[in-house]
């Protein structure tokens, strides 16, 4: 597997524990939902640090553009997700 594939993996991993997470079970859907928030912004935050080469498959448009979408993303699910009064 090349390096280049690691940072999109690190979040296609998060975000699917997160999501297997929150369907396992009622009690465990807001801690998986926070997974899936976090791990979007893990990759706000690898597209930040890591250069055009190294972000490889993380990389879609500009950098501010792959950043603001990541990062919106993963703050608006945690958002959303701490929303929820609890017993919902």
């Amino acid at each position: 597997m090349s390096l280049r594939q690691w940072p999109l993996l690190v979040v296609v991993v998060g975000v699917a524990a997160g999501l297997v997470l929150a369907w396992v079970g009622e009690g465990t859907w807001r801690a998986g939902c926070l997974l899936i928030g976090v791990a979007l912004l893990v990759g706000a935050a690898e597209r930040i640090l890591l250069g055009d080469r190294e972000a490889g498959l993380l990389q879609v448009r500009g950098r501010t553009f792959d950043v603001a979408v990541l990062a919106l993303t993963g703050l608006a699910v945690l958002v959303l997700t701490l929303a929820v009064p609890a017993g919902r």
